[in-house]
């Protein structure tokens, strides 16, 4: 691990106050070693240092003004991390937690995760630290309008495409897209994400939801099992968790959990359709919190704590990143747990994934198991591209042949490098080899 260390050390030193980038880094860096000590090209090429370092970081100032008149600034950001194989793909994501290092770890994983995909995407993030939670629609608007104001000159649909993240959605979407026509003067496919009515794209959604629950069955079949019957802790509430379970409900499963950052809900008797239309409407319309799920529906619900507490079959973590310690996963395995699919980012802490390998679990790396999001915006930007919307039973089929895509290259590569079963270390490397060719085929990039 000679190389892989000294080009940890090196960027643990320029990026000493970024836990969150070098915690990516480091994962996907040693789980592709068998990569790099198999070809010299990448050795030769200093291509680890190249791949770590983002081509461009845009950090700006967004100026508002609230419904009290008060005028108030946030921070705006875009990495653009990586276009060797298509332009920067990649969400935008308003939270008080956002900061340069957050992003930059977000864009990392990206690039390999648009890689996956197939598609013809670079890697990118952006957002702000603002927090939309609390906020008016007016308030909500005036923000993006003018966090627009400086991206548009960054983006464009054959430059860097953005998409939703936590606290975009598609009422952000459409602000920010309004505001980017305006300017440019052109209606163009520069955001994913976008209302159907006016160019987005139907499943994308449920697309990071789905594509997990897929990439799940994906796993399941290497076993002849299946999630028919299956008890499933879920994990948040937003759109990603929503979508997870309304397909977990779909395929058989028993979700029984679903959090907040307050606190989690635990429904014994399983969360059904009826109940799952009313958390959307609780979080999505009335903008509620997960407990008054309890309340209604007298189901159990524990403040402070995550999910992982519960005995499940399945688990599916929905939230943020690092929301399964090692102590968690733990706590997971021994209460029968034997399949993990991440639908969010980076949520597994090193431990954790370190147990999951090991413990031989079925478990699926955010990367490859949430890339459902990411390929149906692709799908959104071949859409736009051809002026043709797809039927919803089209988009829905070719999301769930790309998730069956990347289980399928995930494994073998794993059996090809002598890690079978290790889809940790088939889908860096997969992701990896694609861009690091891409990337000397075009020069010095």
């Amino acid at each position: 691990m000679g190389l892989i260390q000294d080009t940890l050390d090196v960027v643990r030193k320029r990026d000493a106050n970024e836990p969150e980038f070098l915690q990516a880094v480091t994962e996907v860096f040693e789980s592709i070693e068998p990569a790099i000590q198999r070809h010299k090209k990448y050795r030769d090429a200093n291509i680890l240092l190249r791949i770590v370092e983002p081509e461009r970081v845009v950090m700006f100032r967004v100026p508002w003004q609230d419904d009290k008149g008060q005028f108030r600034v946030n921070r705006g950001y875009r990495i653009q991390m990586n276009s060797a194989i298509g332009p920067y793909k990649g969400g935008l994501r308003f939270h008080p937690t956002v900061n340069l290092g957050i992003l930059k770890f977000l864009a990392f994983e990206q690039v390999f995760k648009n890689s996956l995909t197939t598609l013809p995407m670079g890697g990118g993030k952006g957002g702000s630290d603002f927090d939309p939670k609390g906020r008016s629609d007016h308030e909500v608007m005036r923000f993006c309008q003018s966090f627009m104001i400086e991206l548009c000159r960054h983006i464009g649909a054959d430059t860097d495409v953005p998409a939703g993240d936590i606290g975009v959605g598609g009422r952000e979407i459409g602000y920010l897209y309004g505001q980017y026509k305006r300017i440019a003067n052109e209606f163009t496919g520069v955001l994913t994400g976008k209302s159907v009515s006016w160019g987005g794209s139907l499943i994308r959604p449920e697309a990071t939801g789905y594509g997990c629950v897929y990439f799940a069955l994906e796993m399941l079949k290497t076993r002849g099992d299946s999630l028919e019957g299956r008890i499933c802790a879920v994990s948040g509430s937003g759109n990603a968790a929503q979508y997870t379970v309304e397909k977990l409900i779909q395929v058989g499963a028993k979700p029984v959990t679903m959090s907040d950052s307050n606190g989690f809900i635990y429904d014994k008797e399983g969360i059904d359709a009826e109940r799952l239309e009313w958390i959307k409407d609780l979080k999505n319309v009335r903008r509620g919190r997960i407990k008054e799920y309890a309340e209604k529906f007298g189901a159990k619900y524990v403040e402070g704590q995550r999910p992982w507490l519960v005995d499940c079959h399945c688990a599916f973590p929905c939230a943020t990143q690092n929301e399964i310690s090692g102590e968690e996963a733990n706590r997971l395995i021994s209460g029968g747990c034997f399949l993990v699919s991440e639908a969010s980012n980076m949520p597994s802490e090193p431990e954790a994934i370190h147990l999951f390998t090991n413990k031989k679990i079925l478990y699926g790396p955010g990367k490859a198991a949430n890339a459902g999001g990411v390929a149906t915006s692709g799908l959104e930007m071949t859409q736009n591209a051809m002026r043709l919307p797809w039927s919803r039973e089209e988009v829905d089929r070719r999301l769930r042949d790309i998730m069956a895509t990347i289980h399928k290259n995930a494994w073998e590569t794993a059996i090809e490098y002598d890690r079978p079963g290790n889809l940790v270390v088939g889908a860096n490397i997969v992701g990896f080899v694609k861009v690091a060719d891409a990337m000397l085929e075009q020069g010095l990039v």
